[in-house]
């Protein structure tokens, strides 16, 4: 997959400014991978925490806006155009004070900007 804007949401995405997706379920293009535990929407940093639940031993992750292909509102589902496999594998996420720290999310951009690109989006 190539994303040129890691932080911000794809026009088609269907984001809408100011709009709370705290609650709405994660899907990777397999499957669920949790819910919105809260979000960034500050223009060039926008991001979700995820919490996995059971599905990654209780952790959150981080995921940048820019691979998130839609949002439905009305389901309050989002989805991204990646895999479960591939947000289990991306840098750890353990404090908000990473969405603050300009090498953590360097490394976050890269390793998304570097997935291959997946078939089924």
């Amino acid at each position: 997959m190539s994303i040129d804007r890691p932080w911000s949401f794809a026009p088609q995405s269907g984001h809408t400014e100011g709009q709370s997706l705290t609650g709405f379920t994660v899907e990777a293009t397999d499957g669920t991978i949790g819910q919105v535990d809260r979000h960034a929407d500050e223009a060039g940093m926008r991001h979700l925490v995820v919490d996995t639940g059971i599905w990654v031993f209780g952790k959150s992750v981080l995921i940048p806006a820019g691979i998130v292909t839609g949002i439905d509102a009305q389901a309050r589902r989002i989805t991204l155009s990646c895999s479960k496999e591939a947000v289990k594998k991306a840098p750890p996420f353990r404090t908000d004070s990473e969405t603050r720290d300009p090498a953590y999310l360097s490394r976050v951009a890269a390793y998304y900007r570097g997935l291959p690109r997946d078939r089924a989006v």
